[in-house]
């Protein structure tokens, strides 16, 4: 086989549509793009979210409280799932995604109290709940905050 002898699958590519080339083409004339309005134009083009003039959704639905586009999430992990940990261990992001508990942990890592510990852990997490520190240091173990 030579180069020149190469050749794609069948199906595989497709020829583009040729714009205004003919009424016979099924997309002469107008080009496919209807008579007149915006969309008709050259450079025609909407922004997202603009309604034609009307008030968007956007600034139609009241806002509440405040939202701070700069908060890193954490990721939550409830005292239940401590429990998966020997005696003795120290638990932080990279031993729960080890053990297949959180998938990842970009921002950090908060505790919540959800269920009961019964294993004495060393836990460092960048947050803990108040009553998920009570519930660690109850059992035994330590609430580090790195």
């Amino acid at each position: 086989m030579k180069i020149h002898e190469l050749s794609p699958v069948a199906g595989s590519t497709h020829v583009g549509k040729r714009k205004g080339r003919g009424v016979g083409t099924g997309n002469g004339k107008t080009g496919g793009r209807g008579h007149k309005g915006q969309k008709a134009r050259s450079g025609g083009k909407v922004r997202v979210g603009f309604e034609g003039g009307q008030m968007s959704l956007v600034r139609r639905i009241p806002k509440r409280g405040f939202n701070n586009v700069f908060a890193k999430p954490l990721t939550a992990v409830n005292l239940a799932v401590l429990n998966k940990f020997e005696d003795g261990a120290t638990v932080d992001a990279a031993a729960l995604i080890e053990a297949g508990i959180i998938s990842a942990c970009p921002y950090g890592l908060k505790v919540l109290a959800n269920g009961s510990l019964t294993k004495k852990v060393t836990v460092k997490a960048a947050a803990f709940s108040e009553s998920a520190k009570e519930k660690i240091e109850q059992a035994g173990g330590k609430a580090e905050v790195v």
